[in-house]
């Protein structure tokens, strides 16, 4: 599979009812690429028929396609990574499967990238068609994500982008674990250029982007990209210190002018829970940081490769004229 110029990565994970759509979207963006695009699909431990789908319907597909499937569930940006070091292009855009994102954003990163003045394109959401308390909600997390980890962080966050292949090298130089993709590819820089669209609704199903996995995915960023925790721990015992101190002084006082004449039960067990609440704060904190690095220091690799399959692609149409 030779003179492939663009790579499209996607991540699949409960999306078979999105393939045929998918594979039609694939089709009219491979047409409007000023050269040969491959797609790159990350089977990420599916539990529905996506892959079988897949082998089946890519032996016809007219795109060069390539079927890589994980031995398991590793996260979608383990996939995307996995995704990204398969890729052949020059030019390499994510895409997600459930076509919340247009796919002309890809067409747009591409041709973005191909004028030569910028390494990193991100899709900014101008608009989206989510109900008002997802809108809310989505809004009060990305706040604080930029509040508290990357202030370049769009209002909106990141879904889509794309890069070329020597931001992509450098992005896979930062091989650790429970990290953010997205803040990663913040943070090695490059000139970057941001690309307006209007999300869809979802057509199909319900997103997997659950509370629990945005929590997971604030605290990975948190502990990876700042040291805002260990800051607020220094800053609430330099506060608890002070506040004791003199709350010692004033009780010595009370005491040596016989206010005070036995020692009140209740200020001790003030004074013990509180440390002992600190003490505990802090050592998930700090653990939280040991863990990461020990975590680091295994070198597991970040996904596995179950198996993979090459779809060369049958001659296409040109349509352009």
């Amino acid at each position: 599979m030779s003179g492939i110029t663009h790579s499209l990565i996607i991540p699949v994970y409960r999306n078979e009812a999105f393939m045929p759509e998918l594979l039609r979207a694939i089709e009219g963006i491979a047409v409007k690429v000023s050269g040969r695009m491959e797609v790159v699909f990350v089977i990420d431990g599916s539990p529905d028929r996506s892959e079988e789908w897949l082998l089946k319907n890519l032996q016809p597909f007219p795109v060069p396609a390539r079927l890589v499937a994980l031995s398991r569930n590793f996260g979608s940006f383990t996939a995307i990574r996995v995704g990204l070091a398969e890729a052949r292009g020059e030019f390499i855009a994510v895409m997600a499967a459930d076509l919340q994102e247009p796919p002309q954003l890809v067409t747009d990163f591409f041709r973005v990238l191909g004028e030569g003045r910028h390494d990193v394109a991100v899709g900014v959401r101008a608009s989206r068609e989510d109900s008002l308390s997802g809108k809310m909600a989505s809004g009060l997390f990305w706040r604080l994500y930029r509040a508290l980890i990357q202030p370049e962080m769009p209002v909106a966050g990141v879904d889509m982008f794309a890069l070329t292949r020597k931001a992509r090298d450098a992005l896979l130089q930062l091989d650790e674990s429970h990290s953010s993709l997205v803040a990663q590819l913040l943070w090695i820089g490059f000139e970057r250029a941001e690309v307006p669209y209007a999300r869809r609704a979802r057509a199909h199903g319900e997103s997997g982007w659950t509370l629990r996995k945005k929590m997971r995915y604030l605290f990975d960023s948190l502990f990876s990209f700042t040291d805002i925790p260990i800051t607020i721990l220094t800053l609430i015992g330099f506060a608890g210190t002070f506040m004791f101190l003199t709350l010692g002084v004033m009780l010595l006082g009370l005491r040596l002018a016989g206010v005070i004449e036995v020692e009140g039960y209740t200020a001790i067990m003030v004074a013990i829970l509180f440390s002992a609440s600190l003490i505990l704060l802090g050592l998930g904190i700090v653990g939280n940081y040991v863990w990461r690095t020990y975590e680091n220091t295994k070198r597991r690799p970040l996904g596995i490769i179950r198996a993979q399959k090459e779809f060369p692609g049958v001659p296409m149409h040109d349509d352009r004229g």
